[in-house]
């Protein structure tokens, strides 16, 4: 099923998407908030991050605290500190008073009342089945862990699902992130990254399973029409 998008009004909308653009042209400061904390970056909900660039839905912002450049969906952000109140529920309208049912004329004779029949049997239901196929937890297409330093000597790694490539991110193998992130003993981090390459793998493994049957079935019509 298709991700569940944040209420627009609780998010950056079309026009402040286009606001902040327009700040940045003129050379102006463009402020935008979090959403949601990142606790290894000592982050809360509510800090203030200064717009860096607007590529489409996707704001490169620099947080408060941070030096680093981080990649966000405009549902990730919005536009106040505080998120706008709910507003409060319409009060139902009060039920219409029934009128009172007419009395029904009283029957001289009572026509003949016929035996009841006896019920019809109803067959039985059918037991449920079980579904073909239990639906799986949806894997994340995406994550990016940051690790963070300081001279004071303070170190913090933080995981984010779903974001985007980093600016000027360099390739590195599977095997070697993972044992990195085995390495740094952080489990929230290893548990993102082996999501990530468990749904690549299962990928590659139905391409290579799709790629098996196209032989096969070019192998018999190569029998076919050699005639053997």
């Amino acid at each position: 099923m298709p991700p569940r998008r944040r209420p627009a009004a609780d998010s950056l909308t079309p026009e402040n998407l286009a606001a902040l653009a327009t700040a940045l042209a003129e050379g102006k400061r463009a402020t935008v908030y979090l959403r949601d904390g990142i606790p290894g970056l000592g982050l809360a909900a509510g800090t203030s991050a200064k717009v860096i660039s607007i590529d489409g839905s996707t704001v490169t912002i620099r947080p408060r605290g941070v030096d680093d450049e981080l990649p966000y969906e405009a549902d990730e952000l919005r536009i106040t500190k505080d998120a706008p109140a709910k507003p409060a529920p319409a009060k139902a309208a009060p039920a219409k008073p029934k009128p009172a049912p007419t009395p029904a004329a009283p029957r001289s004779t009572p026509p003949p009342q016929r035996p009841p029949s006896p019920p019809t049997p109803s067959p039985p239901a059918a037991p449920a089945r079980p579904a073909s196929g239990a639906r799986k937890n949806a894997k994340p297409k995406s994550v990016t862990v940051t690790i963070f330093g300081s001279s004071d000597n303070e170190w913090s790694v933080a995981v984010t699902t779903g974001a985007r490539k980093p600016n000027q991110s360099r390739s590195v193998t599977p095997g070697a992130v993972e044992n990195a992130l085995r390495g740094l003993g952080d489990e929230a981090a290893l548990a993102a990254a082996e999501s990530v390459l468990a749904a690549a793998r299962e990928e590659a493994a139905r391409k290579v399973e799709e790629l098996r049957r196209e032989l096969a079935a070019a192998q018999e019509t190569l029998a076919a029409l050699s005639g053997d």
